[in-house]
């Protein structure tokens, strides 16, 4: 049996350009559908995105709140990681983030990157 083909997103936008924080985690829940192995990875001040309560405050026309999004990727089996540094340089701590994120290191984002078949950038 083939191995599942992986696709990263990588988040850099904020909960400051909320137009920008729906695409990586439509297109994650799609390719997680689809049978990928999907991971979005929050990079600069797109940790603000997975930090506890922002999401619930985004949302876009008709579209979904944020934070709904955010279930329906993890519950399609997207996988979210945060960037410890990224969120040192934000003065976040590990603490502050949604529970179906994991904080990680830099060397993770080099490690997923290189394993991946595809790579995005929002």
């Amino acid at each position: 049996m083939a191995e599942k083909k992986r696709i990263l997103y990588v988040q850099t936008s904020g909960v400051d350009t909320p137009e920008r924080t729906y695409s990586p985690l439509v297109l994650a829940r799609t390719a997680a559908a689809m049978g990928l192995d999907a991971t979005v990875y929050f990079l600069g001040k797109g940790v603000t995105v997975v930090k506890t309560g922002e999401a619930d405050r985004i949302q876009i026309g008709s579209f979904p709140k944020l934070s709904e999004v955010l279930k329906q990727a993890v519950d399609a089996g997207v996988k979210l990681m945060v960037c410890d540094q990224s969120s040192q340089l934000l003065g976040l701590s590990r603490g502050d983030y949604i529970d179906d994120a994991d904080v990680v290191g830099a060397a993770t984002l080099n490690d997923i990157a290189l394993d991946a078949d595809a790579i995005l950038n929002f």
